[in-house]
């Protein structure tokens, strides 16, 4: 009988023992992107989301990631910008992702104060997150950079033309120069240069540039621009324009000193240093339209931006202030541009393992 009622016993205790050793291993939270409040100057209600990677490097890089028109944070993180989260995770560097909250969900590159450092727009509120971001993490002030897409593709130029001093590269998919889409009535649309109408020399467009940052006379960032020569939202004549606005801002010819085509339908011409860093690249893509970037281009704009770093990353701190992106938005569609998985690959850089999740 007490054989047989120890047996019971046993039977009855050992799953409520099991059930205990797995309540008791708590899995690490995962890294996900996290919404920040109270993040500094904010003048035109940006919200701001942050993504931190499981192990972060010593002396991370920290991109700043703009969307597009219509889009949002979750869109983009989980979309068309997601090599960007992959390669996070690989390489350790931090993720800001600025998310406009006006009807439209487009940035501010056209009024007086969006085209003026620190002038009370978007750009103002965007550089409040760079600096919450540089104050809780040891970020590498020489590899802040930027990127974004379409509307993002804008202010990308924008920022790098206002605060040359804080981004050391950029890459704009679908944009125009700096400055090209300014209004004087408010609007945020200006369909003479979505058009590509806009056309002006190439030291107009680097004094347009200069005047968003009155006397400043360091270097400008290295920039990386990619467009779509069928592209009719922001015309194709714009990619030109911004070549020369680069060029004149970086002293620089017009003339390539370096010409290749990575893929059949594509013509890459490189300005100044010729190496996978160069001073200013252009990727023409022929037939393709406004839907930038397609599967497997980001690995060229994170090699672009020397976010392909090695350094052993190290695991993240966790500052206060951070709320979890809601689980709606986490799962957000994966953006609009996503394209046909190419699976490209740069043939002058090792293979980074990217692809769009689709």
């Amino acid at each position: 009988m007490k054989r047989r009622l120890t047996a019971i016993l046993a039977a009855v205790a050992l799953p409520l023992v099991v059930a205990g050793m797995f309540l008791g291993v708590r899995p690490a939270a995962a890294a996900s992107l996290t919404r920040v409040t109270g993040f500094g100057n904010n003048p035109t209600n940006l919200n701001m989301y942050l993504y931190v990677p499981d192990r972060v490097a010593a002396r991370p890089a920290l991109l700043v990631l703009v969307h597009y028109c219509g889009g949002s944070a979750g869109a983009i993180f989980n979309g068309n910008g997601h090599d960007y989260v992959t390669a996070a995770d690989r390489y350790g560097y931090i993720i800001v992702v600025p998310e406009a909250t006006r009807s439209e969900k487009c940035f501010d590159v056209s009024t007086p104060a969006a085209l003026r450092r620190d002038g009370g727009s978007d750009s103002t509120g965007i550089m409040a997150m760079v600096s919450y971001t540089r104050q809780r993490y040891n970020v590498d002030p020489s590899r802040i950079v930027v990127s974004g897409f379409s509307s993002g593709a804008m202010m990308t130029n924008v920022l790098a033309a206002e605060y040359p001093d804080v981004f050391s590269a950029a890459s704009a998919f679908s944009g125009v120069p700096a400055g090209c889409f300014a209004t004087t009535n408010g609007s945020l649309w200006n369909s003479q240069c979505s058009g590509g109408q806009l056309i002006k020399t190439a030291q107009q467009w680097g004094d347009q540039a200069r005047a968003m940052y009155s006397g400043y006379t360091g270097r400008y960032p290295r920039i990386q621009l990619w467009h779509g020569t069928t592209d009719t939202t922001l015309a194709y004549p714009n990619y030109g324009e911004e070549i020369k606005q680069w060029t004149n801002l970086n002293g620089l010819s017009q003339t390539p000193a370096f010409t290749d085509h990575p893929q059949s339908s594509w013509t890459r011409t490189r300005y100044g240093n010729t190496s996978t860093q160069a001073t200013v690249e252009g990727i023409s893509i022929s037939g393709v339209g406004h839907q930038l970037p397609m599967n497997g281009q980001l690995a060229y704009a994170i090699s672009f931006l020397g976010l392909d770093g090695t350094t052993t990353p190290s695991p993240s701190p966790s500052p206060s202030g951070l709320r979890p992106l809601p689980g709606r938005a986490q799962r957000e569609h994966r953006g609009r541009h996503a394209g046909a998985d190419l699976g490209l690959q740069r043939p002058d850089q090792p293979d980074l393992g990217l692809h769009l999740r689709r």
